[in-house]
């Protein structure tokens, strides 16, 4: 996708002053064009069906039930317009949430804490990605499901090194060896010896980055280790 087009993406977060904050922050960059705001699910499925954005940022909890309304609404736009990415944005640090949304599947879907708001670079990087298939992970989730599969000594992830295990982090948020370089300071050629052996300890087929997240979350989701 061009960087030099605007994404056209519709916002959903029940609290209005957070809503307005938001459209204002990502218009303000120049790189989005906010289509629709809306209050709750329902208004967000029927502006997506009637709007058809690019990408879509949601709040997890809305109205009526303050539960995950923003996850089983990524479900169905997923599953209704497949060309539409879905970011959604959570204040919990949880991973069962962002397990909960990659259960079926991570193509063109993306899990932020709230305190990415903040870092409008990371938020519209994700916007952008989810657009073209990828998968973005919040850091701080890939940490806790990283410390937690590595507790097990019989798990893979015991095996990885500290800047093996730092690669992984940066790969899970849709990063491509190239983003890896800059984001480490690596060279070329030490990127690539670290992600095979990322895939051989993981035993991941090497494949595109996109499907790379899709084979983390998988492994950290079912590995029973």
């Amino acid at each position: 996708m061009d960087d030099s087009v605007k994404l056209r993406v519709v916002i959903a977060e029940d609290n209005y002053l957070v809503r307005e904050g938001l459209r204002r922050l990502l218009e303000d960059s120049g790189e989005i064009d906010v289509v629709a705001s809306t209050g709750n699910a329902a208004e967000l499925l029927d502006a997506v069906r009637r709007l058809n954005p690019q990408a879509v940022l949601t709040d997890i909890r809305m109205p009526p039930g303050h539960h995950m309304e923003g996850i089983e609404a990524a479900r169905d736009i997923r599953a209704a317009h497949p060309e539409t990415g879905v970011v959604v944005l959570s204040q919990h640090a949880d991973e069962s949430y962002a397990l909960a949304l990659f259960a079926d599947g991570s193509a063109g879907l993306g899990y932020l804490l709230k305190d990415r708001i903040g870092d409008l670079e990371d938020l519209v990087h994700a916007l952008r990605e989810v657009c073209t298939g990828g998968s973005v992970i919040d850091p701080q989730i890939v940490d806790t499901l990283v410390r937690r599969r590595s507790a097990g000594a019989a798990s893979p992830l015991a095996a990885l090194s500290p800047r093996e295990l730092e690669v992984l982090r940066e790969m899970a948020q849709g990063k491509s060896n190239a983003g890896i370089e800059q984001s480490l300071f690596l060279s070329t050629s030490t990127v690539e010896k670290h992600v095979n052996a990322i895939f051989t300890k993981l035993r991941l087929p090497e494949s595109g980055v996109h499907r790379r997240v899709a084979a983390v979350l998988a492994f950290l989701q079912n590995d029973a280790a």
